[in-house]
């Protein structure tokens, strides 16, 4: 290959004008790159270019360009009406519709124009790079070249190397990614890629845990948001992608990795999805919308603080020592001693298991024990759980107590690692499994999704702030507690952990 993406005079081509077409196309001419833009729809080829023109001069109108920068763009955009007028392209991306058949057909006719030398790039957000190079004549200069919706919004493109994808195919891809404004990152052909892999521990991860009936869809979302530091709760975000299109998304993933246990999806959202109650596509989902505006929940007042003794539960010290800070700061009436006094709240501070088992392992009384999650969201929305036997005089004291200085707090029934433990466990044991199965390097990881999916934290440093051994802990919990293969830790965690290393700690 003799391709070089940083010259000056470079000339791509892009096959498809739809809404990722036309974004790919903007970047590039926004970067400097000259364009060549087919579309099968001639109707959608000029729309596509109105489109970048429009959205160039609200950028300059909005003093974020220059109305000369704007022309220059525009001027490196040339609409062509054949496939055969990209035959001098150095690169040519396709961004056309998910079918594999459809791109396979569209790659062929590609192939038949170019020259030997030039690179082909497919946008595929779901489909196996190497399947749609294996039906090319020249495999080798097939590459992935991934962007997100929406393009111009988006820094994130992912770089993926196919099984016979050469070297300097993705080397040239992120220059050329570089050039378009974006930050690309290089990875390995994988089901899912690396950001679509990681989502399905938020999304999926929190429709099983809702599904065991331990809260609602707002408590679960709001625990995420609030404590965790979320944009989005999951719930509101498949509402706002669209259950069609997360389910299906999620569904592939998962047989494409063969039943891969930490990536199955929740039978709910097949019902749901089979029910058309999509999101905000259709004013119904998760939540109900009014003219596109999500009707919020009718929300509970939170229960008054009574006053009454609170006693932590020194069995994990770590968790006495936060959690008493905090009671102390919310007013609570703390007794101490080894056992708790007749009267007492009892509040438990456990990682990775449920209170149930924690109250049997301590010989507490249930009715009055609860577990508050001190690991996430003690300074910023906690999350208190109960049992079976907690009696609601005991909850609301808990509640309240732990409202006092307003930070906020949620009840939801017992589960094991409550709910920020269990989805940011379940997120950085997904990420640690993609740095052992070598599909990307462990900051690549961390870099996409916090670009990709806007997540607060990267995967491993989920890992780092919760600590690797905790962790593992949870994980460990998880897989007692349901015996599910889902939660096996992966290597390159347990390993970390179990060395007191970094989860960013490359073997030699």
């Amino acid at each position: 290959m003799v391709v070089d993406a940083s010259k000056e005079d470079l000339l791509i081509g892009v096959c498809g004008a739809g809404a990722m077409g036309r974004g790919i196309v903007q970047v590039a001419s926004v970067g400097g790159v000259r364009v060549k833009v087919f579309d099968i729809n001639k109707e959608q080829l000029e729309e596509a270019f109105k489109f970048i023109d429009n959205m160039l001069g609200r950028a300059v109108e909005k003093g974020r360009m220059q109305q000369e920068a704007r022309q220059d763009a525009v001027s490196r955009i040339e609409l062509v009406g054949a496939i055969s007028d990209l035959s001098d392209c150095e690169i040519v991306i396709e961004a056309a519709t998910e079918n594999l058949e459809i791109k396979k057909k569209i790659f062929a006719e590609i192939e038949d124009v170019v020259s030997d030398n030039t690179i082909i790039a497919t946008n595929t957000s779901s489909l196996s790079v190497t399947t749609i190079a294996s039906a090319c004549k020249r495999p080798e200069r097939i590459a992935g070249f991934h962007f997100f919706n929406p393009v111009p919004l988006m820094k994130l493109v992912e770089v993926i190397d196919g099984v016979l994808t050469e070297p300097c195919v993705g080397d040239q891809l992120m220059t050329l990614g570089s050039r378009m404004t974006r930050e690309p990152v290089r990875l390995k052909d994988a089901p899912g890629f690396l950001v679509n892999q990681v989502g399905r521990g938020y999304n999926v991860e929190t429709q099983h845990l809702q599904a065991e009936c331990v809260g609602e869809f707002v408590d679960f979302d709001r625990i995420l948001r609030d404590g965790a530091g979320f944009r989005m709760g999951p719930f509101e975000l498949m509402d706002l992608t669209g259950l069609d299109v997360t389910h299906p998304a999620s569904e592939l993933i998962y047989r494409q990795f063969f039943d891969e246990p930490r990536y199955r999806p929740s039978p709910v959202m097949q019902s749901r999805m089979e029910a058309g109650i999509l999101g905000r596509k259709t004013n119904r989902g998760y939540y109900v919308y009014e003219n596109g505006k999500k009707l919020e929940p009718e929300t509970k007042a939170l229960p008054k603080y009574d006053g009454g003794p609170v006693w932590i539960s020194k069995a994990e010290p770590d968790g006495h020592a936060a959690l008493s800070d905090v009671a102390n700061s919310c007013g609570a009436k703390i007794v101490t001693g080894d056992t708790p006094p007749d009267g007492a709240l009892i509040l438990v501070t456990p990682v990775g298991q449920e209170v149930t088992q924690t109250v049997v392992d301590q010989g507490l009384d249930a009715t009055r024990t609860l577990g508050v999650d001190y690991l996430v969201g003690l300074g910023t929305h906690r999350t208190v759980v109960s049992n079976p036997a907690t009696s609601i005089e005991y909850r609301d004291r808990a509640l309240g107590l732990l409202n006092n200085d307003g930070v906020g707090a949620t009840a939801i029934r017992d589960c094991p690692a409550f709910v920020c433990q269990r989805v940011l466990a379940t997120i950085c044991n997904i990420g640690c499994q993609i740095a052992q199965l070598g599909t990307a390097e462990p900051e690549d990881i961390d870099k996409a999704v916090v670009l990709g999916l806007n997540y607060p934290s990267g995967p491993l440093s989920f890992g780092e702030t919760l600590g690797p051994k905790n962790v593992l802990k949870i994980l460990e919990g998880l897989y007692t507690s349901y015996g599910d293969p889902r939660y096996r830790p992966s290597p390159w965690l347990r390993r970390r952990a179990m060395l007191g290393l970094s989860l960013f700690d490359k073997e030699i």
